[in-house]
């Protein structure tokens, strides 16, 4: 059954067993780390890895101890990056964000100062690893527009 009514009051439980209110800080980073989840699943069915790490950050933000190993997703991430910032040209002014990854990449940011207000030492490698991503879905942003031949479109002040 999809509901239970317990939420009905404005509680909701955590998978440790807290009951917190439905406007937490755990519950706000919870909700944007889905948000972003979801962005990134319109963006490209190429990111489900992605999605599962996410999926990850929000059970840990849960209290759910998670077996995936986010240190090795974010030197995941990184190589990414390195690889197809080695591909485009150099970036020397700012763009005008265009398309889904730059959504994705300021939903990623959201998610991140959600996290940031709930943190502890026991979600470091979730907050690293949101900021990471944020870099990669900048970077990817760039990267898709570079190789279909789109125009950066550059900001001018």
């Amino acid at each position: 059954m999809i509901y239970t009514k317990k939420g009905d009051r404005g509680q909701t439980g955590l998978f440790d067993g807290r009951r917190v209110a439905k406007n937490d800080a755990v519950i706000e980073a919870i909700g944007a780390v889905d948000e972003l989840n979801a962005t990134i699943g319109a963006a490209t069915v190429k990111l489900t890895g992605i999605q599962n790490d996410l999926f990850a950050v929000g059970s840990q933000l849960a209290g759910y101890k998670t077996k995936v190993d986010l240190e090795a997703r974010t030197k995941w991430l990184e190589a990414e990056i390195d690889r197809m910032w080695k591909e485009m040209p150099p970036l020397t002014n700012f763009i005008l964000p265009r398309g889904q990854l730059h959504l994705a990449r300021s939903v990623c940011r959201r998610a991140e100062r959600a996290l940031v207000a709930v943190s502890g030492q026991q979600l470091a490698d979730s907050l690293k690893y949101l900021n990471r991503l944020s870099d990669y879905l900048f970077c990817l942003a760039r990267y898709v527009n570079y190789q279909s031949r789109k125009p950066e479109v550059v900001w001018k002040a």
